[in-house]
């Protein structure tokens, strides 16, 4: 079971949560060549260890998170608001 320490409601079962994938992406711009869209979408390394990874906290604040996770021991390293601004605002908070 992998517990994921929402920022914005607490720990939480990753059963409330649905995965978005890799969160380390860079996506191409959108008039790129279909070669370029092509390599960023399907042709993506199977990371063991440390990796950044998209999460929808869908049962709970509805916010995405950005996920630092192990995915040989299931560790969480750190868990941020996926949109740089949500950052700014809870640092502003403490």
């Amino acid at each position: 079971m992998i517990r994921i320490p929402c920022p914005f409601c607490g720990e939480r079962d990753h059963s409330e949560f649905t995965y978005g994938g890799d969160g380390s992406i860079k996506y191409p711009p959108l008039d790129a060549p279909l070669k370029d869209w092509l390599t960023a979408v399907f042709q993506r390394k199977n990371i063991r260890g440390l990796q950044t990874e998209s999460w929808h906290h869908v049962n709970g604040c509805r916010m995405w998170l950005l996920v630092e996770r192990d995915t040989a021991t299931h560790e969480i390293h750190s868990v941020r608001a996926a949109h740089a601004d949500f950052q700014k605002v809870l640092k502003a908070q403490i």
